[in-house]
């Protein structure tokens, strides 16, 4: 855990980091495609609906900049965010959706396997989970892949605007138990809200650590 002076700092940290607002770099939907560059990454992955869109616009302070990947063709690609020269933000295809064909399910697969594999660059992958909901099969598959490729990935539980305040605290600390046992997984598990902003700037702290390697 961060002590509370940390804390506030990388908080503040986190607030001026996204006066630069991130713009769309590139889709990328074959492996040689991806940026050559050294800057770190940091990746959005959840299942489909589960309010990845809204909390990458929430945590840049940018409206509709997720939905501006949502575009026919673009849709199974890994889009590629630049804020500045600090880092790319990266938003992963939306997985588990169960009317996606087949070849789609299984180039996303392929495609995300090929990214996570090796991938220096790629510091942290953030997994959201429905709070309402918590963590189901297809995300322990996601987990087991993180697991596997050795990325180091943190829990975030989003839409606790849905949900009484006792039962989010029971959904975050469910949530906690099952991500010590798997091995890439940070500890900490983040409750947000995209509606209300809640803890917002936490996530915005936890980038600026990640990024430098605090």
């Amino acid at each position: 855990m961060v002590d509370a002076a940390l804390q506030t700092k990388l908080i503040q940290q986190g607030a001026q980091l996204f006066q630069t607002k991130p713009v769309f770099s590139r889709g990328v939907a074959l492996i040689d495609q991806l940026p050559t560059d050294d800057l770190p990454e940091i990746a959005f992955a959840g299942r489909s609906n589960v309010g990845k869109s809204s909390l990458i616009n929430a945590v840049t302070g940018v409206d509709r900049l997720a939905r501006a990947s949502h575009t026919p063709g673009r849709t199974q690609e890994l889009n590629f965010f630049r804020t500045g020269d600090r880092f790319y933000l990266v938003d992963l295809p939306g997985y588990g959706y169960a009317a996606a064909p087949e070849k789609m399910v299984y180039a996303w697969t392929q495609l995300i396997h090929a990214y996570l594999r090796g991938r220096v660059q790629l510091k942290r992958v953030f997994l959201l989970i429905d709070a309402r909901h918590g963590i189901k099969e297809v995300d322990e598959k996601m987990m087991k892949m993180l697991d596997a490729a050795a990325v180091s990935y943190q829990v975030i539980l989003t839409k606790a605007d849905k949900m009484t305040a006792a039962a989010a605290e029971k959904r975050l600390l469910e949530t906690c138990a099952i991500g010590q046992k798997h091995v890439a997984c940070y500890p900490e598990v983040l409750l947000t809200s995209s509606v209300k902003k809640e803890n917002i700037d936490l996530l915005r702290a936890a980038i600026v650590r990640v990024i430098e390697g605090i």
